[in-house]
């Protein structure tokens, strides 16, 4: 932390450079000397990122076990060796540990985001100290050093700029820019957003071109990237939508077993049963209550899901996120990068003749003119491209397999707009040999080179279009030369000025022909054209956005680009219309400050530009409060406090910071924004399947319960015994549920909008189902041991232990075939449901029939289970009131009484 003395000015970029140097107490020519440094080092602290608290493997382990469920079962476990029933408790802490370690297994990461955000500070930098230049680490570096950078340094504090030679930075990871900003020395207005401080550099950032001395204002936390930093471990990471469900449905179950063993208990005490038999039945009802296999099930569906989207190049990094993704509602997305390819094209090209937006495509060797087909065959098309090729510094080269570039970005687009014409940029610079050059400079801005070609030269030139007119006396006509008259430049001028609002970058041309070589050549150009130059549109984005807006997902735009250049973009990608307003970072207040009429114009307004971290994650936060599930697409470091915010934070993995990929909950290995929609497609078939076994486990759960109630309170002589209820629920409630974690997703699911943040795993129609399955379960299987009774066994008497087995096993196979009644698609036939059609659901019930018949046919686990039926008679009746069961269940879904 900063200590007063050293944070004297807070607006640095506000004040002249010899008052930022006073009130430091350094020397531009000497810098600090050593011993005033390793004073301020010891006051100030090292620059360093601080991390934040790290969760330990260990933590993430005993999280696992942090849960109703888990508490509930371990009661019941707890019971069980408390009455000395070892089997049955063993087989709960069983399903106890088997969750926590596939949990544990999916979800173990470590919590890395501040140690990449370390990683961004080792590196040397070079400074001035005792009047001498010398490198030292940059954990060292003091507020008052004089830093020196250069072209390829990274910048490794804050400072301010003192002295600059045709310096520029790329400070897209941290304000969203696109274009390399170009940096001068002067002062600016206390107003200016941190996108547009063009006299400061800042920690994290890239020195792209030139070099330049300034003095160093802030160091580690105190810097941007620290106030990133601190955003990043101050904000809370909420509860995945799926972790609330859950909880609230494991609340729920708690409370209803509770009392229904306590209503349970009391009653057979108040009918004189024995105070011990009533624990062991309460016993019975606790395992008969709970859905064991739910929290195995789940994981594991959701684990499927994870792999099913990593082979399609989506990590997802936290289990629940995954059906987060199902329930999003509104994705902010970033724009450099993410919507865009962060490269630096020709989009518009203009001549006297006519104007046109342009696409370059170099893999295939093409530009392509929108508008006016006829413009490469003018003569000025071809002299622009000369000139393009020959007043130019950077490196190009492309083949089949890679693509190699060097130097400014937007000179490397002109180079790939040369290279999609007939001829090569190399040609151009092999017949034009280049012997004096004018470099571009920020006074000027302006470039131009001479050329010799046998015994002609040749004036190559570009630069901001307001100064190069200035050069200029004549404008390409056609093939003519022309006079370019006061009323000409005006024109050109205000054409520029347009299309420089619309958020094009705009660069005139001009070239000129001389007898003999000149030392002052830059003058009396002839003007040939015009070109605005974009971060193009990735091409499979639109129809991305446009699968959102069908599937009832709100997209917007967040970015620290120029306004102008947002609303192009998205109007382009079909996000915005020309009416639309993009919302200025500059009127954005902060969160607690924010009127219900700003709040409104938020939720509206589909682009914000010239944002700042803390304004993501005010919109983030605004959008949560109002019940969206927020999905948080970004790359940069100024995304990485939104992107832990979020319902579900999204990263570029190709493009995105570190920073961006560790606090991120799903990360995109191939930048697509189209992954997202299948990324939410996917979560909606997760959802609809966590339903699909949540329903099927409870009614199958309830239906035993129903059983034992029965049983207990009308005195019958048959029971379950908690053994067999754990051999069931473990046996044929986890494959079957299993089996509809991976049905395949219904054609309309991208169709419907998404379920709100509210809704409930099981809602109020869905218990009702429930309460019917497990019903008519319940009825049909215990009128199969009151049929064997009746029909075959009344002269007998009651047989307490084949009435049990009658029992036990029309109730696993009435089990196994009630997972055919988990379909619900309205009007589609039984045999043509997707669960009929889930190969894996037969997999399922086959595996469950074997293990069913195993525990009759293997005489250890019968013994164990205590199971035998004495003819194929009570076979015939169990299999027969089995399909029962399922058959009054499908009629009562045909009639529609249920779902």
């Amino acid at each position: 932390m900063l200590l007063q003395e050293f944070n004297k000015v807070s607006k640095p970029w506000s004040v002249d450079r010899s008052t930022i140097l006073n009130e430091l107490d350094t020397s531009q020519e000497a810098g600090l000397t050593a011993a005033e440094a390793e004073r301020r080092l010891s006051i100030a602290g090292y620059n360093r990122i601080e991390s934040g608290k790290k969760v330990s493997p260990l933590m993430i382990l005993v999280n696992q076990f942090i849960s109703p469920f888990v508490l509930l079962l371990a009661i019941a476990a707890g019971l069980s060796f408390f009455f000395q029933e070892w089997l049955d408790g063993i087989a709960i802490i069983a399903v106890i540990v088997i969750n926590a370690v596939i949990g544990f297994l999916m979800e173990f990461q470590a919590e890395r985001s501040m140690e990449a955000l370390k990683k961004l500070t080792t590196v040397p930098a070079r400074v001035l100290r005792d009047g001498t230049l010398g490198a030292i680490s940059s954990e060292e570096l003091v507020p008052g050093d004089i830093l020196f950078v250069e072209g390829g340094d990274m910048v490794t504090a804050d400072a301010r700029l003192i002295s600059s030679a045709q310096l520029q930075s790329d400070e897209s990871a941290l304000t969203g820019e696109s274009l390399p900003v170009e940096k001068q020395t002067g002062q600016l207005l206390e107003t200016v957003p941190l996108a547009e401080r063009d006299n400061m550099l800042y920690k994290g950032t890239f020195v792209t071109k030139g070099n330049g001395f300034a003095v160093v204002v802030r160091t580690g936390m105190a810097t941007e990237l620290g106030t990133v930093a601190r955003m990043v471990q101050q904000a809370q990471q909420s509860a995945t939508p799926l972790e609330k469900k859950i909880q609230k449905l494991s609340k729920n179950l708690l409370w209803i077993t509770v009392g229904l063993l306590v209503a349970i208990f009391t009653a057979g005490i108040l009918n004189g049963k024995d105070f011990v038999q009533m624990l062991e039945t309460s016993i019975a009802l606790a395992v008969a209550a709970i859905p064991e296999g739910l929290p195995i099930v789940s994981t594991l569906a959701l684990a499927f899901g994870m792999l099913r989207m990593a082979r399609h190049q989506v990590i997802v990094k936290k289990l629940s996120s995954v059906e987060t993704l199902g329930g999003t509602n509104v994705i902010c997305t970033d724009k450099t990068g993410t919507l865009t390819q962060n490269k630096i094209e020709a989009a518009y090209i203009e001549f006297k003749e006519g104007s046109s937006r342009i696409e370059v495509d170099v893999a295939g060797c093409v530009i392509r003119f929108k508008d006016n087909d006829q413009l490469p065959h003018y003569p000025a098309y071809a002299h622009l491209h000369q000139i393009a090729a020959l007043c130019n510094t950077a490196t190009y080269q492309y083949d089949a397999t890679s693509a190699k570039e060097s130097g400014d970005p937007l000179e490397v687009g002109l180079l790939k707009m040369v290279y999609c014409s007939p001829v090569k940029p190399d040609e151009y610079q092999r017949t034009f040999s280049k012997i004096n050059e004018v470099p571009f400079s920020s006074d000027t801005k302006i470039m131009a080179t001479l050329h010799h070609k046998d015994s002609d030269y040749y004036v190559a030139a570009k630069g901001a279009v307001e100064e190069l007119l200035s050069c200029c006396s004549s404008v390409l006509e056609g093939s003519d030369v022309v006079a370019l008259t006061e009323e000409r430049k005006t024109t050109w001028l205000s054409n520029a000025e347009k299309h420089a609002q619309s958020g094009l970058r705009m660069l005139a041309f001009a070239f000129r022909s001389a007898d003999a070589e000149e030392e002052d050549f830059l003058h009396h150009l002839t003007l040939v054209g015009v070109v605005g130059f974009l971060d193009p549109p990735r091409p499979e984005v639109r129809a991305a956005i446009q699968e959102c807006r069908s599937a009832g997902i709100k997209v917007v735009m967040i970015t620290g680009d120029h306004p102008a250049t947002a609303k192009n973009i998205a109007m382009q990608l079909g996000l915005a219309e020309e009416s639309d307003e993009v919302v200025h970072g500059n009127s954005m207040m902060p969160y607690d400050q924010l009127t219900p009429e700003d709040k409104q114009k938020w939720l509206q307004s589909p682009v914000f530009a010239r944002v700042s971290p803390e304004h993501k994650l005010d919109l983030v936060t605004l959008f949560q409060a109002n019940k969206m599930v927020v999905g948080m697409t970004g790359d940069g470091v100024n995304d990485a406090p939104a992107l832990k915010k979020a319902d579900i934070g999204i990263a570029m993995g190709q493009r995105g910071t570190q920073v961006a990929q560790d606090v991120a909950d799903m990360v995109l290995k191939d930048d697509a924004f189209s992954s997202i929609v299948l990324a939410i497609k996917q979560g909606r078939v997760i959802f609809d399947n966590i339903r699909k076994f949540v329903i099927y486990l409870l009614s199958c759960n309830l239906s035993e319960l129903l059983i034992i109630a029965t049983a207990s309170i009308l005195n019958l002589h048959f029971q379950l015994f908690p053994l067999q209820i754990l051999f069931i629920n473990l046996v044929t409630d986890v494959l079957p549920a299993l089996a509809l974690g991976v049905t395949e997703a219904p054609a309309h699911i991208m169709q419907r909008k998404p379920y709100s943040a509210g809704t409930l795993i099981i809602d109020k129609k869905r218990w009702t189902a429930i309460f019917a399955y497990s019903t008519v379960i319940s009825i049909t299987t215990i009128g199969a041991v009151l049929t064997s009774h009746e029909w075959l066994h009344k002269q007998e008497g009651w047989n307490g232990e084949l009435c049990n087995n009658m029992l036990f096993y029309t109730l696993i196979f009435s089990q196994i075939l009630h997972v055919f009644n988990m379909s619900f698609e309205k009007g589609v036939a039984f045999y043509k449901s997707e669960v009929f059609r889930n190969r894996y659901v037969w997999y399922a019930v086959l595996g469950c029939i074997v293990i069913a018949l195993l525990s009759y046919f293997v005489v250890p686990l019968r013994k164990v289970l205590e199971v035998s039926i004495y003819g194929w008679q009570d076979w015939s009746i169990v299999i027969v009131f089995s399909f029962l069961s399922l058959i009054i269940n499908q009629a009562l879904k045909r009639s529609r009484w249920i779902i």
